[in-house]
């Protein structure tokens, strides 16, 4: 039988948590069929690790630019100018990680819904995918694709952990559902959610080193874990691993428009 070949398509695989072991990581994942990782950026802090990674692993690791919400901070404006000038220097998969999170902190509210709009903005000139994240923020960030939004913008909401009628209202955009181990969580309701959604609008991802699968939970989540993602994907629908490995893989490159 055909080995599934699998792609973790959102991973921090630059972050100090995989200092000890950065390259035994990635070998480990890529001698298991997870041969690409997708790397979203967060601020001006990850870029230079970032972009170490992708020149040891040019084949493998492919680097997104955006300033994260939660790095949305006093200085925001610089930062955004610091992104805009590496966005224009050379090319990256996406535009990520973008979005809006009010979980771990309100107070940077307006200014996160301007730094998400102006991406968006910058994703349509550039003709880039963007990548979404979405914590608490369902309401302000349809608002603000209701605003932006045309056939020009593709993108996947990351780490998706919305109910049935937020997944129909993100595919509406065109966009994809970004599924990882939350999906594995007994109590997550997750998987009955994934059910209701063609696997040929779904990626999987890690977000390592947050959120590792059952079980692992609570452990350092790692790119090697996205098989377990795919497994209970491919338990909800009734299909064959490698199925569920091949569309996700061919989801992914078309999004980020690779061959």
């Amino acid at each position: 039988m055909k080995k599934p070949v699998y792609t973790d398509s959102h991973t921090h695989l630059y972050l100090d948590a995989f200092d000890i072991d950065r390259e035994e990581v990635i070998h480990r994942a890529i001698e298991q069929g997870v041969t690409r990782f997708y790397l979203p950026n967060l601020d001006s802090s990850s870029v230079e690790p970032m972009m170490k990674l992708c020149e040891v692993f040019p084949d493998n690791c492919f680097p997104m630019m955006g300033l994260h919400p939660t790095s949305v901070k006093e200085n925001y404006l610089e930062e955004l100018a610091f992104a805009e000038k590496n966005l224009s220097e050379r090319q990256y998969a996406a535009l990520g990680e973008i979005g809006i999170d009010l979980y771990w902190d309100k107070s940077f509210r307006k200014q996160q819904t301007e730094a998400f709009r102006k991406q968006l903005l910058w994703a349509k000139e550039l003709d880039l995918p963007v990548v979404i994240h979405a914590r608490e923020s369902f309401d302000e960030i349809f608002a603000v694709m209701d605003e932006v939004w045309d056939e020009s913008l593709k993108g996947v909401f990351h780490s998706f952990t919305g109910n049935n009628t937020q997944a129909r209202k993100a595919l509406s955009y065109g966009f994809l559902i970004g599924i990882n181990g939350i999906v594995t969580f007994k109590n997550s309701g997750l998987d009955k959610v994934v059910a209701t959604i063609d696997p040929k609008n779904l990626l999987i991802e890690t977000d390592a080193p947050f959120l590792a699968p059952s079980p692992f939970r609570g452990k350092r989540n790692e790119s090697l874990y996205v098989i377990k993602v795919a497994e209970k994907i491919a338990e909800i629908h009734a299909m064959e691993l490698t199925e569920i490995a091949e569309i996700t893989t061919q989801n992914t490159l078309y999004l980020f428009k690779q061959s």
